[in-house]
């Protein structure tokens, strides 16, 4: 039976965005690139608020203090959108 732990290198090393995207690097090497529309807190916040992250979860996820978003790299490995987003799929 595969663990359903993550592995180490799934920690947060490094967040950027552009226009569209989120990329978040991990510390395995592996770089993730989302469209920022999955999270609609991120896609309308300001550039500074995207900015101030930090590490939450022991390096497993990103928190946005000044919006109150919370990412994890197990959901953004999954490629799940946040609920409600424009790419959710109806219930």
């Amino acid at each position: 039976m595969a663990s359903s732990f993550p592995s180490a290198g799934e920690r947060v090393k490094d967040v950027r965005f552009t226009d569209d995207t989120i990329s978040v690097d991990l510390l395995d090497g592996r770089t993730i690139i989302v469209p920022l529309a999955w999270f609609p807190r991120l896609l309308h916040a300001t550039p500074g608020q995207r900015e101030n992250w930090e590490l939450a979860g022991a390096g497993y996820g990103i928190h946005w203090p000044d919006i109150d978003e919370d990412l994890s790299t197990e959901g953004l490995l999954r490629g799940a959108p946040a609920p409600g987003s424009r790419t959710s799929a109806p219930a």
